[in-house]
């Protein structure tokens, strides 16, 4: 295949430089000058209007007079003339181009990315600092200060932070490699370049810098496959931007995608520390040994804040310790098995020299036999006195820092990441519980509709509540205290009265809620307050009337808020929190969510005290909740209609969750659910029956990750010759880690269609599983199909197979591409017969199989 524009841009043969220059302080002159003392081995192709030669090459008066088309160009021209040279560079078959000029008009850049399309040409940036590949010699930028190989990978959005990050690179001989500024996000954004790295050998680790994302969908779909072999830590600014979405959100979708976030520069610093050792986590309980008690609970205290494991207590050997009581104090560590960390703490010292001992405890870690078992890192506290130090350190591949609580840090960065993973795949329980009628929800939302009700209240959005499974109470529309009174009567003591308007969007503003009223005297002096606050607050409110509701019979529980609302960036979202909480200040989710993601959403809201248990007779039920989110987010997904859904409060009581007001808005022309979600949800309109040549029903559909049980009886059932044949290799019993990564998948990405029996003894029985990877461009999707051994001749492996090149024609994918043993003959006469070309490669012990399905894949 054609290399593609991204791999072009990071692996260029040739590098053309579009507005050289002679002079010394234009960028088309330091580029150049980065080029050349960057020993890059391909042309490099000055194009200069006024210079025959830039800094003793040749130059080309304009793009046309290139002798070969270059992979890459970096244009260094004032915004004017950008235009017209990407068109240029376009005709004359330019794979990328990185843009330095900013402050592009939104016409200018809807202008770039059409000639991006016409041409398939790459853009990074505009307003980009350029991008610098140490491993490869090249530095196609106008940064001031260069950088070494390494395996860290950095992608900023800002230059600023990018020269910072270089500049502490530099004093601490950090080294990355890739470097890149995406300036002005027009064409290549984040996702696209995480793509990229996790296919990059040589990049163990990826930090962002991030001020906003403009693909949340694509993003979190390259992050959460990158994040799984590579961790990937992010720094996020603009905090309380309201024009970057709400913050917690940002947070949700780094945790779903598996990444980290760090808070500031500092954190950044630390984790670039770490993962430029690439330090594989040996466990989570940390021994910290230290000459000085303070700065040992200051590690400690830090340490049981972020949830570490401390082993033991922080170990002090006392201000006067030498070199013999370090080594004695890692020996005893080293030698036991309560540890798998360990945290050398060095405070200035006459008895022990930094310097001295740094070198010392680096030679005696060298030889002794058990430090390979443990992480080691350390902190020579100071400045002046203790830079040798940590240079020797960092020279000898062990990490350390400046102080104890940056070093804590850096730890707890790798425990998170190794959580975060852990969770991500855990397998989901199935629903328990009522299930949501889609039928008669439909039902509902479509006659409001109908109604022209865009705006429901508690007593209007109870049905469509109850029809979702959730528990409500009963509630009654009155005009006024003589009604309520009755009602109240009628329903039975304790009662609460509510204001109905739309034109007042928080009842709180006019003390419309008035609870626990246990007389008809009380309800009607309420309600004649209410009416009274409402037209002085706001004469011109309209007043829809009260809703009576009989109050919730059991105390002692919580009362929290639950809310759907839409995030401009990420779409629509579920917040959690207590009753009263502003969505700023609850923990957000994305949808779709399952049992264990909602479960982690309570949890984390639990542990921030976003939700503060009170003492009570019973414990929040953390499954019940988890059901109500669940309910909720399925709501959610099968109707786009809904813009807002606000629970408040939710009272929960043990298990017990019962809805005391909520408010919906609707909208008559929505979108596509799974358009605007930043995740995609299982796709059900993929779901298909079909029959077997013994007349079985089969349901065709997507894996899912509640499968994870059934799919592992599945491959038990399938012989170990049939096993060694589709994975290449002997396969005794599946692992969870290796079975949660073949159920949960990414359906931007990936696709798996299990046959699942409908009937006699094989009901709901995983049958056969065929999959297809894409490639992130889906110019190609390597796929696998297994079938249980004791059915074959059942016409499985034809209907799986079908399925799949169904599916790869609709999603304009280029072509289906898989791989088999020559003695795998029913494979291989399968695939001619469904129009697959086969390479027999005999030498190699393989077979290649080949089938084109329509366009060569989009470009993503």
């Amino acid at each position: 295949m054609k290399p593609s524009g991204l791999d072009r841009l990071f692996t260029p043969h040739s590098i053309a430089v579009i507005g050289a220059s002679s002079n010394p302080q234009k960028a088309g002159h330091v580029v150049i000058r980065h080029l050349l003392a960057g020993q890059f081995r391909g042309p490099i192709l000055p194009v200069s209007t006024d210079s025959q030669a830039i800094a003793g090459v040749l130059a080309y008066p304009d793009v046309a007079s290139l002798p070969l088309a270059p992979d890459l160009a970096i244009i260094c021209t004032r915004r004017e003339r950008v235009l017209p040279l990407v068109e240029a560079l376009g005709q004359r078959g330019a794979g990328a181009v990185i843009i330095l000029a900013g402050d592009f008009s939104d016409q200018e850049r809807a202008e770039l990315q059409r000639l991006r399309h016409q041409y398939g040409i790459r853009l990074l940036g505009p307003n980009s600092m350029g991008m610098l590949l140490p491993g490869q010699g090249i530095n196609a930028s106008f940064s001031p200060i260069a950088a070494k190989p390494g395996q860290v990978a950095f992608l900023s959005q800002s230059a600023a932070v990018s020269t910072t990050i270089l500049d502490w690179a530099k004093q601490h001989e950090v080294g990355f490699s890739a470097f890149i500024s995406l300036g002005d996000h027009c064409d290549i954004d984040f996702g696209q370049l995480l793509d990229q790295l996790s296919r990059d050998g040589t990049t163990r680790a990826i930090l962002l810098y991030m001020d906003k994302l403009h693909d949340a969908r694509h993003f979190l779909s390259a992050a959460r496959a990158a994040s799984r072999n590579k961790p990937i830590l992010v720094l996020k600014s603009g905090r309380h931007d309201p024009s970057h979405g709400l913050d917690n959100v940002y947070d949700a979708a780094i945790r779903r995608a598996g990444m980290l976030r760090v808070r500031d520069t500092h954190e950044l610093f630390a984790a670039v520390e770490t993962l430029n050792h690439s330090l594989h986590l040996k466990g989570e309980r940390l021994a910290i040994i230290s000459n000085g008690r303070g700065l040992a609970n200051m590690a400690a205290d830090v340490l049981q804040e972020r949830g570490g494991k401390l082993a033991g207590f922080p170990l002090d050997i006392g201000s006067d310790a030498d070199i013999q009581a370090y080594q004695d104090a890692l020996d005893n560590v080293l030698q036991g098995d309560e540890a798998d960390a360990i945290l050398l703490i060095h405070a200035p010292s006459l008895t022990a020299r930094g310097v001295e001992l740094a070198r010392n405890l680096i030679d005696y870690l060298k030889q002794h036999p058990r430090a390979r078992r443990f992480n080691l890192l350390t902190n020579w506290a100071g400045e002046f006195s203790a830079q040798e130090g940590r240079r020797l350190f960092n020279e000898a591949g062990i990490p350390t820092y400046r102080t104890p609580e940056s070093a804590v840090n850096a730890f707890m960065h790798m425990v998170e990441y190794r959580r975060n993973q852990k969770q991500l795949m855990e397998t989901p329980a199935s629903l328990q519980g009522d299930k949501v009628d889609l039928a008669l929800c439909k039902k509902l939302i479509q006659q409001a509709l109908t109604r022209s009700q865009f705006k429901l209240d508690t007593h209007l959005v109870q049905p469509l509540l109850q029809a979702s499974g959730l528990a409500t109470l009963p509630t009654w529309i009155v005009t006024d205290a003589i009604e309520a009174t009755l009602t109240a009567e009628q329903i039975g003591y304790p009662v609460a009265v509510k204001l109905r308007s739309q034109d007042i969007a928080h009842k709180s503003s006019v003390h419309g809620v008035m609870l626990n009223l246990r007389t008809s005297s009380e309800v009607a002096q309420a309600a004649d307050a209410i009416l009274d606050r409402v037209r002085q607050h706001d004469p011109g409110a309209r007043i829809e009337g009260l809703l009576v509701q009989r109050m919730a019979r059991r105390s002692g529980g919580l009362e929290l808020r639950i809310r759907i609302q839409q995030d401009p960036v990420f779409g629509p979202v579920i917040l959690l929190g207590e009753s009263g909480a502003e969505p700023r200040e609850m923990v957000a989710a994305l949808p779709p969510l399952n049992q264990a993601l909602a479960r982690y959403q309570i949890i984390e809201a639990l542990k921030s005290r976003k939700i503060r248990e009170q003492a009570s007779p019973e414990r929040l039920d953390i499954m019940a909740l988890a059901q109500v989110l669940c309910q909720l987010s399925e709501l959610l997904l099968a109707f786009p209609e809904i813009v807002e859904l606000d629970l408040h409060p939710l009272q929960a009581c043990g298990d017990e969750m019962v809805v005391l007001d909520a408010s919906l808005t609707l909208n008559d022309k929505p979108s596509a659910t799974g358009s605007t979600l930043a995740i995609r949800p299982y796709p059900t309109e993929l779901e298909e029956g079909a029959w077997l040549k013994d007349r079985s029903h089969v349901l065709l559909r997507p894996i899912r990750p509640e499968d994870e049980p059934a799919h592992k009886q599945f491959v038990l059932r399938v012989s170990d010759e049939d096993r060694y044949k589709r994975f290449f290799a002997d396969v005794g019993e599946l692992g969870h880690e290796e079975l949660a990564r073949m159920t949960q998948i990414d359906y931007d990405r990936e696709m798996a269609f299990v046959a699942v029996g409908q009937e006699g003894v094989f009901d709901q029985q995983i049958l056969g599983v065929v999959r297809a990877i894409s490639t992130p461009d889906k110019r190609d999707a390597e796929f696998a199909i297994l079938v249980r051994s004791d059915l074959k001749g059942l016409g499985l492996g034809t209907l799986l197979m079908e399925k799949i090149i169904r599916y790869a024609k609709e999603a304009q994918i280029g072509q289906l591409s898989g791989m088999t043993m020559p003695i795998n003959l029913g494979m291989i006469k399968l695939a001619k017969r469904l129009g697959f070309h086969i390479d027999m490669q005999l030498e190699e012990g393989v077979v290649e199989m080949l089938l084109p399905c329509g366009e060569s894949g989009g470009a993503v």
